[in-house]
């Protein structure tokens, strides 16, 4: 009689180990990990490392010469005292609360003027999108010419008005103003683009469904386009917010066009944390301001996503 033989088992009785099997889930996970891993890597690296280090100084005196003095928490009670930071605090406050809402309503209407076809509707988005690829020094330095007192280009356009005297960049009631109209500009093509992927996302039958009810243009964008567009637009809110805070142009424009003059109007907390490092030599100080706004920001986005839903609002 013939004997059946176990497949599961091999010479000597022992039970083989099943083949390893592949499967189309498990490879697309792996592939996800890989493209996933330089990102991952790069923020490690860039990020994770230079806060974890800021967060150690941070409890030290450096002296700017090597010489480390540990003070504990010292250089967060300072914080406390510290005029000239609640200064920058209240300016970068006012320059988000300004520019976040300007720059996404700007950005908004662009991308529903170049959402449908139209000739010449590429060089368009071309044009608008142009500015965001200038260096920001660049930037600055194109506009301080143009903001030049009583000699730049916007002076002479203003003069038959009466306005050719004004100090764009010169008077405090002015200067974060600029700033903010500036930033718009320069920023308001990249989220035009994002915008209008979401927009592209949006499934022309609803709106036309919408437009034969009879709904006017303002409903089918209160009801059916803005609805669906919440999740990109939440996206936009929150990356132009980190980056009012905390962006280049945070800094970059101040640094070029005011030095965070006159008068430290325009003196943002980022451009007070570089004064504090590398005009000072204060380098625990700024190493603790930087440790609490980027803390800030982890909460503040943190509790931004977890009352939005990831900007879904209403899903359960």
């Amino acid at each position: 009689m013939a004997t059946s033989v176990d497949p599961g088992t091999a010479v000597g009785g022992k039970a083989a180990a099943a083949p390893r099997v592949w499967t189309r889930r498990r490879r697309e996970a792996l592939a996800g990990y890989a493209f996933v891993a330089p990102d991952l890597l790069g923020l490690l690296v860039f990020v994770g490392l230079p806060m974890a280090l800021a967060v150690g100084v941070s409890l030290f005196s450096v002296d700017g010469f090597g010489g480390y003095t540990y003070v504990g928490l010292d250089n967060f009670r300072q914080m406390a005292d510290d005029a000239q930071l609640w200064q920058s605090v209240q300016v970068t406050l006012t320059y988000m609360v300004t520019f976040v809402p300007i720059g996404f309503v700007v950005s908004l209407g662009l991308a529903l003027l170049v959402r449908d076809h139209f000739p010449g509707v590429g060089l368009v988005r071309t044009m608008f999108f142009l500015p965001h690829v200038i260096s920001l020094v660049v930037v600055g330095v194109v506009w301080q010419f143009l903001l030049a007192d009583k000699q730049g280009a916007v002076p002479a356009l203003l003069r038959p008005m009466g306005l050719g005297d004004v100090s764009f960049l010169g008077n405090p009631a002015l200067a974060l103003g600029s700033l903010v109209v500036i930033s718009v500009w320069f920023l308001m093509g990249y989220q035009m683009l994002i915008l209008l992927g979401g927009l592209k996302d949006i499934p022309k039958e609803y709106e036309e469904a919408a437009r034969v009810d009879g709904a006017t243009s303002w409903q089918r964008f209160r009801f059916v386009i803005w609805p669906l567009l919440r999740p990109t637009s939440f996206f936009v809110l929150v990356n132009s917010t980190v980056g009012a805070v905390t962006g280049l142009q945070a800094f970059d424009l101040v640094y070029v066009l005011t030095k965070g003059g006159p008068a430290n109007s325009t003196s943002s907390v980022v451009f007070y944390i570089y004064q504090q490092a590398f005009t000072f030599n204060n380098y625990g100080y700024a190493a603790a301001l930087t440790t609490v706004v980027v803390g800030f920001l982890v909460v503040a986005t943190g509790l931004m996503f977890g009352f939005t839903k990831g900007g879904r609002f209403d899903v359960g």
